[in-house]
């Protein structure tokens, strides 16, 4: 079967546009102090809600704008080209609403989805556990039925948004003896006794809260749990697959800043009689880094088309993997060029590049380590 087309048409490209204004004029002025003071972006996101962004994922049936994926993809990039720490505060949600939109009964989708849709409310994913990150079936989260609730017991780690988020969506064992195939997906509120143990000291993505997320026999009501029992791990994989694109389009936007304040730099910065953007040897690392950057970006508007396509061909596992790894291997290597474009002006806080290096390394972690996509890549391709 012929692969989707994921050219863009001109709405997404006045999209990009306006993206672009609003990151120019009312994200890009804060994300220096979010990341010097490691404080929540609110400005930020309230900028996101007044332009209707967190309705961009969300089916328009529940309040959402019904966005293709790719022009999801293209809000994401804008936004972490102006502060990567802003534009995981619209992926979480998202990511923790995904669950929801393709397993959860219609009572959970019309309760939470216009939430997120709205700015009213926002989610966290919780999955990993201090011995079970990529190992996801050595989870010890329980979750045991009791009448008509389930209880909820363990702790979660490196949660995103811990301590913001209003709900949970928490992966735990019914089963603690079936591996992989007893785990099953809740979705849970953080005034049912939800607690943040601690919140992590962090290299990037400082604007954005790491914790480790705390379940004392907390009580979930049975309607809260998303799909069946035992459903849970195909939910988790289901979702990520569709979530890791965007994490690319995050690694792709990081990357065109860089990009940007290194090409500007040039310009300015003389040496020798000239502007240093003269230096043929500097002109190529830009170019380069543009040619990776490309590269990258064109392979996550492909798996976002295939999202946006239904998988006819279940590739999405290995091009979803393929966008995440290559974007964000792309994003670690062009920021710690732009660094050294700028010589020591680029390892100082008086410009971008070096928080945008910090900002880049997380995606290459995060959502599953790129050495796992390369699990995913080679046994799709091996069988």
């Amino acid at each position: 079967m012929e692969s989707p087309s994921f050219a863009l048409v001109d709405t997404q490209k006045e999209f990009r546009a306006a993206m672009r204004q609003l990151c120019e004029a009312r994200i890009a002025p804060h994300a220096a102090a979010v990341d010097q003071d490691a404080s929540y972006p609110w400005d930020s996101f309230k900028a996101c809600v007044e332009m209707e962004l967190p309705a961009l994922g969300i089916p328009a049936q529940y309040g959402g704008a019904g966005a293709d994926h790719v022009t999801q993809a293209i809000m994401v990039e804008e936004l972490a080209r102006a502060c990567a720490s802003t534009s995981v505060t619209l992926l979480i949600s998202k990511l923790s609403m995904i669950p929801i939109m393709n397993w959860g009964s219609n009572e959970l989708k019309a309760k939470y989805l216009p939430r997120v849709a709205s700015g009213e409310a926002q989610g966290s994913y919780c999955l990993s556990e201090a011995d079970a990150g990529s190992d996801v079936a050595a989870m010890r989260c329980r979750a045991v039925r009791d009448g008509d609730h389930y209880v909820l017991s363990g702790s979660k780690y490196w949660i995103t948004n811990a301590g913001i988020s209003d709900t949970y969506t928490v992966f735990a064992k019914t089963d603690p003896d079936a591996g992989h195939r007893g785990i099953s997906c809740f979705i849970v509120e953080a005034d049912w006794g939800v607690k943040v143990a601690k919140l992590e000291q962090k290299m990037g993505l400082r604007g954005s809260p790491t914790g480790e997320v705390v379940f004392d026999d907390v009580r979930v009501p049975a309607a809260n749990l998303i799909g069946q029992e035992g459903q849970g791990f195909t939910i988790a994989m289901h979702t990520l697959d569709r979530s890791r694109p965007t994490i690319g389009a995050q690694a792709v936007g990081i990357a065109q800043g860089a990009i940007d304040h290194a090409s500007t730099y040039m310009k300015q910065r003389h040496a020798f009689g000239q502007a240093i953007a003269d230096f043929q040897g500097l002109r190529f690392m830009l170019a380069d880094m543009a040619m990776r950057t490309e590269a990258a970006r064109t392979l996550v508007y492909r798996a976002c088309s295939v999202v946006d396509a239904g998988d006819p061909d279940g590739d999405l596992s290995m091009v979803g993997a393929m966008a995440k790894c290559f974007a964000s291997d792309t994003a670690m290597s062009v920021t710690t060029d732009a660094v050294q474009l700028l010589g020591g002006y680029g390892y100082t806080r008086d410009f971008p590049t070096e928080r945008l290096m910090r900002d880049a390394k997380i995606t290459q972690i995060y959502e599953g380590t790129n050495q796992i996509q390369r699990v995913v890549i080679a046994k799709r391709l091996l069988g």
